[in-house]
């Protein structure tokens, strides 16, 4: 006979959460999250690459057609304040699987949006069926993988969701190419709908969370936490990230330097210089780890403003450029994590409400991205940089309060 999977409960430290007694397996399971992370939250980033079929197909322009990403990151956002106390409520893979099939049948209505009206409403339905799917993922993360797998599994996961960025504009691009705009979220909704298998059988239940408040105490732990000034200043940092993150690349597919717009073949180019990053980061997870995550935090928004300022001032030199790319991805990708663990570290009781905040801020700066770079689109290209590069400055001036205030892991 095998063994039960959860045991009776034992009581635990303060702090900490109620877990089984042997971790569930890592490394499906991360794969499996880090996948769904570019599936998922690449439905967020494939419009970019879609502005100008999507503006001629429904009849507008390219900077209009930016609202059909900010409406998605806006619903995007606004789901995860109800994606993570639900999360917190009746567990991740349960909120997971829900998610999933909500926003199979959005997405695929997508695809039918005969004006731009009607893609920017259905964008939002996407964005908010999608938004549970970052919480319930996080969740997972901490209360079912060893602590000394989560530090990696977060990197994994994160750096999967920031390479969705990337990735999922190539492959919305190259289906763009082909069968046309519309096939890319016909696509995805089928990619959805062929990924709840495996969440159903390599992803465990999480018990139900019987307490005292119930659910509506999940939903109150939120406006608590933003009574902590420390944590709503790493929130906003982290809008910092994401907003200067999706201005940079929306600039460069709508006012990219001389020989970049309107040049499939050089986007592509570009887009793709900054996968090196996406893998080298969660290899270099163990080494990234020995910094503490609030130092993590602040070095790399540095590092961010620093690569995003140089970028603003190479003109159309495409190879700096593009190394300029790589090490602004690698920061993100190296910072995003870091968020994720100091959150979770300062909010140890209400992990799927702080978490939830924090992916709430996350996409409202990426949502906020694509306008920042339509209303500065006649400023050109290196203007768009340098806002972006002052934001990511703000971003690390925020975040700095947490050195002082660091939390045990």
């Amino acid at each position: 006979m095998s063994r039960p999977t959860l045991a009776p409960r034992h009581p635990a430290k303060a702090g900490t959460p109620l877990a089984p007694p042997d971790w569930a397996p890592a490394t499906a399971a991360i794969a499996l999250l880090t996948s769904l992370g570019v599936l998922v939250v690449g439905q967020m980033y494939t419009v970019l690459a879609l502005l100008h079929p999507m503006a001629l197909s429904l009849h507008t322009t390219p900077e209009k057609s930016t609202w059909t990403a900010t409406a998605f990151g806006f619903a995007y956002a606004a789901g995860f304040l109800l994606a993570g106390p639900l999360t917190d409520r009746y567990g991740s893979r349960a909120v997971m699987t829900t998610g999933l099939v909500a926003a199979t049948a959005a997405t695929a209505a997508v695809s039918a949006a005969p004006n731009l009206t009607c893609a920017i409403a259905l964008r939002m339905v996407q964005g908010l069926t999608a938004a549970a799917f970052a919480p319930a993922a996080f969740s997972y993360i901490s209360h079912h993988l060893a602590p000394q797998r989560r530090a990696f599994a977060l990197t994994c996961v994160t750096s999967g969701m920031l390479g969705a960025a990337v990735l999922m504009q190539i492959a919305a691009q190259t289906v763009a190419s082909g069968p046309g705009w519309r096939a890319v979220f016909l696509i995805s909704a089928a990619l959805m709908a062929l990924s709840l298998l495996p969440v159903r059988h390599i992803l465990r239940p999480t018990p139900r969370q019987d307490t005292d408040g119930g659910l509506l105490q999940a939903f109150t732990a939120m406006p608590r936490l933003l009574r902590r000034g420390r944590l709503t200043a790493l929130y906003a940092a982290t809008a910092t990230l994401m907003g200067g993150f999706v201005a940079v690349y929306t600039a460069v597919a709508v006012a990219g330097p001389p020989g970049i717009p309107g040049h499939p073949a050089a986007i592509l180019a570009l887009r793709a210089s900054a996968l090196p990053a996406l893998v080298a980061v969660p290899l270099l997870a163990p080494l990234l780890s020995r910094l503490a995550a609030p130092l993590r935090l602040v070095l790399t928004l540095g590092v961010a403003a620093v690569s995003v300022a140089a970028a603003s001032l190479l003109g159309g030199h495409t190879i700096l450029l593009a190394v300029a790319l790589l090490l602004f991805v690698a920061a993100v990708a190296t910072g995003a994590p870091a968020v994720v663990e100091t959150v979770n570290a300062t909010a140890p009781h209400a992990r799927g409400a702080a978490v939830a905040l924090y992916a709430c801020s996350m996409f409202i700066g990426a949502s906020l991205g694509p306008q920042l770079a339509g209303a500065l689109t006649g400023q050109g290209f290196g203007t768009i940089l340098r806002v972006a590069a002052a934001g990511l400055v703000l971003g690390a001036v925020l975040a700095l309060p947490t050195l002082r205030h660091q939390h045990p892991q």
